[in-house]
């Protein structure tokens, strides 16, 4: 007997993760939708768009900024013995600066934007759902989803892009570090080995993606946002799972976005 109610209660809980997965999926669906549909329609809330992406670059610039010297000091201190078993020290420059401009980059700089950004977003539009905040505002006839979401999705989908090429510099300041630590090199044939490497092309994959990401982590953190429940218990559930749920929607749509890269520029 206890079996059988274990199990039913088992069952249960997935079926509940279930259904809780395919309303998430519907309502973000349901903001993409009213996202684009709000966007394009005046009066644009200029002002706080240049609020929010103030917010979210120059708050985000210390710690993106930490995590990409790192990222790049240590691929470039990982990366030199496994070329000097082949000869190919000549190549590290090149090598590193593919590996940051193409992959390493943007997606470290939308996962660090995503723990965040997201979580933040989440944590603030809850206190405002929780506290009947957003219901003030409708009743005042502003409309809160323009207001509040629309106005932060278009932030971090255009902040995102110009922080990735910042880390991207950053990075690559890190594995010049690295490499004069372990190799006599100059920067000025640093910097060539890295130029005659890193076409432009190897780049514009690489940030455009990084506009898709942005997007992903301001629309997962507005909706569970905005549709949170339950008091401060839920604006607490919002804020950590918009940041697992951003997280893994960047890591999905890397893989789709790289293959749909592959398949457009076979050479890239």
């Amino acid at each position: 007997m206890n079996n059988k109610s274990s199990t039913s209660a088992y069952l249960n809980s997935i079926e509940n993760r279930l259904n809780e997965f395919f309303i998430m999926i519907a309502g973000l669906w349901t903001f993409s939708v009213q996202f684009f549909k709000y966007v394009f329609v005046p009066p644009y809330e200029v002002y706080e768009i240049r609020k929010h992406m103030n917010e979210l670059g120059i708050k985000t610039l210390p710690i993106v900024s930490v995590t990409g010297f790192i990222i790049g000091l240590v691929l470039a201190m990982q990366t030199q013995p496994v070329l000097a078993r082949f000869g190919a020290e000549a190549y590290l420059p090149g090598s590193v600066g593919i590996s940051i401009v193409r992959e390493l980059g943007p997606v470290i700089t939308a996962l660090i934007f995503a723990g965040r950004v997201s979580s933040g977003i989440g944590a603030e539009l809850g206190s405002m759902r929780v506290t009947e905040q957003i219901d003030a505002m409708e009743v005042s006839a502003v409309d809160p989803f323009k207001y509040l979401v629309v106005t932060r999705i278009f932030a971090c989908t255009f902040i995102l892009p110009i922080l990735t090429v910042y880390v991207i510099f950053i990075a690559l300041a890190g594995a010049y570090i690295a490499v004069v630590l372990v190799q006599n090199m100059t920067i000025e044939y640093y910097t060539n080995a890295v130029l005659y490497s890193v076409e432009f092309g190897d780049a514009i994959p690489g940030v455009a993606k990084t506009f898709v990401f942005g997007y992903v982590v301001g629309l997962v953190g507005s909706y569970k946002g905005y549709t949170a429940t339950n008091g401060t218990e839920g604006v607490g559930r919002a804020s950590t799972t918009a940041v697992v749920v951003s997280s893994l929607m960047i890591l999905i749509f890397d893989m789709v976005l790289v293959k749909i890269t592959l398949w457009l520029w076979p050479t890239f």
